[in-house]
């Protein structure tokens, strides 16, 4: 099984999908973007996970996010299983899912892992920078459906974060206040955030951050 870390280059492949043949980099362009494993079709939680997904097209867009979805699945199960998602999650799905039935996606990005299923896909999540970069990883079983407006929190987190010397607190939300990196001193941080900051000991100092 291929071992990804954070900070690593996303490794770039070229597949068949629901939305047409993908080279995963160029299709990404100079956005973020959140790639997802589902452990098959036609499945229960999955279905609900994809619906969901595409439930929430207009907040990824908001973030400049694209997603895409991944299983062991050949393409035409995916073509079918859309139908099914669409009507019973009234969603429209309108992003790629990458049909994977000989496994080299799955494996280059370590999505089966034996201990779990020999042949199944957990539920992986990879969200990565627009420079390729991964920066967040995270493994469902597949007993758990994921939490889509926790991973809009991470996003916001990590958006935030890439372009701020700023870092998140414990249950933060965009619009509350966030923690100054150590690094910054005193009078650096009263230049970058002109509305002030809150010392409360002098290695933890909150800054508003905008809604």
């Amino acid at each position: 099984m291929n071992v990804i870390q954070l900070g690593d280059m996303a490794p770039n492949f070229s597949a068949n999908s629901t939305e047409g043949e993908i080279n995963f980099h160029e299709w990404l362009g100079d956005s973020w973007g959140m790639l997802v494993s589902h452990p098959a079709d036609f499945t229960p939680v999955c279905t609900t996970e994809l619906g969901t997904m595409a439930n929430y097209k207009e907040e990824f867009e908001k973030r400049n996010v694209k997603v895409v979805a991944i299983s062991v699945d050949d393409l035409e199960s995916h073509m079918r299983w859309i139908k099914d998602i669409n009507e019973t999650q009234h969603a429209y799905v309108d992003f790629p899912l990458i049909a994977d039935d000989s496994r080299s996606v799955s494996e280059l990005y370590g999505m089966i892992h034996a201990n779990a299923d020999s042949t199944m896909t957990v539920r992986s999540v990879f969200i990565i920078s627009p420079a390729k970069e991964v920066k967040l990883m995270l493994t469902y079983p597949a007993s758990t459906g994921r939490n889509f407006d926790e991973l809009l929190r991470v996003i916001d987190s990590l958006q935030l974060t890439a372009y701020q010397k700023l870092a998140t607190p414990a249950n933060w939300e965009m619009g509350k206040k966030a923690v100054i990196v150590p690094s910054v001193s005193d009078e650096e941080a009263t230049k970058l955030f002109p509305t002030g900051f809150e010392t409360v000991k002098p290695y933890l100092r909150l800054t508003e951050t905008a809604v």
